[in-house]
């Protein structure tokens, strides 16, 4: 457990962010290995695509050989690494220095080497326009102190043709309707900023774009981190039941919506 975070007075800055990102690890918890470690970094990939086995069938991490992909906010490099095994050439940017230490672990103990991992802001990239032909940011816009500046960002240094892969929590959720009624916060709720979207408020962020397709995913699964009465009642009904509604009936309350975006 981390200890709750007093959030700043006044305007949220990047420094505010990083700061509070340089002391966390997403998932940590998942793990009982040692931080840096091959296992670490297995089990909390482990963790995710079991947690989010939606996220390669929408985003083809091997189908990308040969292009530039840039993620923003790559953390530890969980989903880079996976790109990277896929023959892309990948650049990660964090605000956090600890995650940046990290990535490059987790690429060197799998014996895969990026074009670059450095501390750099999303709302402020040092790459030239028309750079990349992939800008991933899955799980980032919410925690941003400027989150307009990093879409303008990833629009700027995407190359025409290009994909811009974006992912936000839907306020318009099933998961955020059940933290509300059982009372239960969301992860990183203590952040310097933890912003919801609904689809239309998501529909305006990405305004940049041309054509952009939103795609609401991350319906209930079984939780492995939390534990009690109501991570049993929530296992052991409310999944079962939830799933078991037509999908065309609750498609739009989905806790991520996944956007794909063309210049």
């Amino acid at each position: 457990m981390h200890p709750t975070a007093a959030r700043p007075q006044g305007p949220v800055t990047a420094a505010d962010v990083a700061a509070y990102w340089n002391t966390r690890i997403h998932d940590l918890e998942m793990t009982t290995h040692p931080v840096g470690t091959r296992e670490f970094f297995d089990d909390l990939d482990d963790y995710r695509f079991d947690k989010l086995h939606y996220l390669p069938r929408l985003v083809d991490f091997n189908g990308f050989a040969g292009k530039q992909v840039l993620e923003i906010g790559c953390g530890i490099g969980t989903d880079l690494v996976r790109f990277a095994r896929g023959g892309a050439r990948v650049t990660g940017v964090d605000l956090a220095s600890t995650s940046i230490e990290l990535a490059r672990q987790n690429f060197a103990l799998h014996g895969l080497q990026p074009d670059e991992l450095r501390v750099a802001d999303g709302a402020a990239l040092p790459f030239d326009q028309a750079s990349f032909d992939v800008v991933y940011c899955h799980g980032v816009l919410q925690y941003a102190a400027d989150a307009p500046a990093v879409v303008a960002e990833a629009r700027r240094v995407l190359r025409p043709g290009g994909v811009a892969i974006f992912m936000v929590y839907n306020r318009v959720s099933w998961l955020h309707a059940m933290s509300k009624v059982m009372k239960v916060g969301l992860e990183h709720g203590d952040a310097p900023v933890l912003k919801l979207y609904s689809i239309p408020e998501f529909e305006a962020l990405l305004a940049p774009f041309r054509d952009v397709e939103i795609v609401p995913e991350r319906f209930p699964v079984a939780s492995r981190l939390h534990k009690g009465w109501k991570a049993t009642a929530y296992n052991s009904i409310f999944v079962g039941t939830f799933n078991a509604l037509p999908r065309g009936w609750v498609r739009r309350f989905g806790w991520h919506l996944m956007a794909f975006c063309r210049p």
